[in-house]
């Protein structure tokens, strides 16, 4: 084995005609991200614990959400919601507060779901059985695995972005990740790396490696404690490693929220399964087309008649936000109204709502529906003072 390149066995495992590492390897590799995390891991606060419960919902909070964003949801979240039992009895409502600003809604919606399940069929207890956590609501096969791993010293891997990228390099492995081949090949190392005991441990270096010091660009090889084992950098091929994915091409969209009011109150709709932020309230939005002002006016008083039944009267727009979702790049024009006519609730619909300004900070929002609800609550006690 030279210094800077990783052995290979002669006659060691092969995952689709691509050898792994020998053991000797893995154990040296083990060796090296072991003491490196005693000195250099974060301080973070699910790391405070071994309590499946706070490591689960931190996981599921970290799905495609920074470590900065997530800190302080974690420990309001668990302050408010401290056992499975006390997610359980939530409203889903208060859940969704909670989780208000993290995006990705259906994270909140599935661990709540989740939490049922454990108290209706596993007493509150966070099951040990990789099988029946895997069969939960919004877990996954890695989200199993660290919560196995680390909570309960589990012999179980873990595959997520970090450890993705991380694993690539270390076995200059150029094919896709996310195809079956590589998938196999990531996988079989990311479990052979594991110990007997101590796998809880490994399994977050792992993640702080890729994290902090094998960054998508730029990685920062100098300070690697894997360096000396890591294949693409033996070859020159860290900027090349992991094989990177076409962008996906953003859409451009337009939007307009109507902020609808009547007597001193202002409508909000809750929305249905199977749409954009279901669970969560919103004023009435839609799409629009129309260009010409007049077009406008008119699209947007059929729009909201459609939604809510209701005839209005435009007093103009308040503001215009910008923010994305998924694949669009919104521009949302946001405007006001007047009610006039129609009926207030919609028979077999208890999901419309009229709500004092102050009253809207208890609802679950998206980020732009909670910036227009300040703007309105700010406006009404300038002109409501005390």
């Amino acid at each position: 084995m030279t210094a800077n390149r990783p052995r290979r066995a002669r006659e060691g495992l092969k995952i689709d005609a691509v050898a792994l590492p020998d053991p000797s390897w893995f154990r040296t590799l083990r060796r090296r991200i072991s003491k490196w995390f005693n000195d250099s891991a974060r301080d973070l606060p699910w790391r405070r614990t071994r309590d499946p419960y706070c490591i689960w919902v931190s996981e599921i909070m970290l799905q495609q959400t920074q470590v900065a964003t997530v800190k302080p949801y974690f420990e309001r979240f668990i302050a408010a919601l401290p056992t499975i039992s006390a997610l359980a009895a939530a409203d889903e409502q208060q859940v969704l507060r909670l989780w208000e600003g993290l995006g990705y809604y259906r994270r909140a919606r599935q661990l709540h779901q989740a939490a049922k399940i454990l108290v209706a069929k596993h007493d509150g207890c966070f099951p040990r059985q990789a099988e029946v956590v895997r069969g939960l609501p919004g877990i996954g096969r890695y989200t199993a695995g660290a919560i196995l791993s680390i909570a309960f010293d589990a012999r179980e891997p873990i595959l997520e972005a970090n450890t993705t990228r991380l694993w690539a390099r270390l076995l200059a492995y150029r094919g896709s990740s996310t195809s079956a081949a590589g998938s196999r090949l990531l996988w079989a190392a990311a479990l052979a790396v594991l110990p007997r005991r101590g796998s809880g441990k490994i399994n977050q270096a792992l993640m702080e490696l890729g994290s902090m010091v094998c960054l998508p660009k730029d990685p920062r090889c100098n300070v690697c404690p894997a360096a000396m084992l890591c294949q693409a950098r033996a070859m020159g091929l860290q900027a090349e490693i992991p094989a990177t994915k076409p962008k996906r091409p953003t859409e451009p969209r337009r939007e307009a929220a109507v902020i609808i009011h009547r007597r001193g109150r202002v409508l909000l709709i809750r929305q249905p399964e199977g749409k954009r932020w279901a669970g969560l309230w919103d004023f009435p939005r839609f799409e629009v087309r129309a260009q010409r002002p007049d077009e406008l006016h008119r699209e947007l008083i059929d729009n909201v008649a459609r939604l809510t039944g209701m005839t209005v009267r435009l007093r103009g727009q308040r503001t215009t936000l910008r923010h994305g979702v998924t694949r669009f790049r919104i521009t949302l024009q946001c405007f006001d109204a007047d009610y006039i006519a129609g009926p207030v609730q919609r028979d077999g619909m208890a999901t419309m709502r009229w709500l004092r300004p102050a009253a809207l900070e208890a609802y679950p929002l998206s980020t732009t529906g909670r910036k227009l609800a300040r703007l309105v609550a700010s406006q009404f006690q300038t002109r409501n003072p005390r």
